[in-house]
């Protein structure tokens, strides 16, 4: 998967916005009802790093994996970042992101969720 096809699946998922944040943070930033799920670095050097958080048990096993880090500043609270989302299969890099939103989506209160999500 292609960064623009990547940026369409995570714009399509229910109750998904996104926001660009200029300097000095410089990214694209993916959220349902305020809660951050995914986000994608905006300038050079890491331009198209794409950034999400996994389930707390994956989190080892894939930044064990060659291209995929802990995320810069949120690596702490389990995000990672990959560095070329083209290197990673669509059906695995799908679900993660699937994960990333569903896990923003049950932080949320019930009313806040986006219509027919339980």
């Amino acid at each position: 998967m292609d960064v623009a096809a990547l940026k369409r699946y995570c714009a399509g998922l229910p109750g998904a916005e996104s926001r660009l944040h200029d300097a000095p943070a410089n990214i694209l930033v993916y959220s349902v009802g305020g809660k951050r799920f995914a986000h994608f670095k905006t300038s050079a050097p890491q331009r198209w790093r794409f950034s999400l958080k996994p389930p707390p048990e994956r989190f080892l096993e894939l930044t064990d994996q060659p291209g995929i880090q802990p995320a810069r500043w949120l690596g702490r609270f389990g995000w990672i970042t990959i560095v070329d989302v083209r290197t990673m299969p669509t059906a695995e890099l799908r679900a993660l992101v699937e994960g990333s939103w569903r896990s923003a989506v049950e932080k949320l209160p019930k009313r806040r969720r986006p219509p027919g999500v339980t």
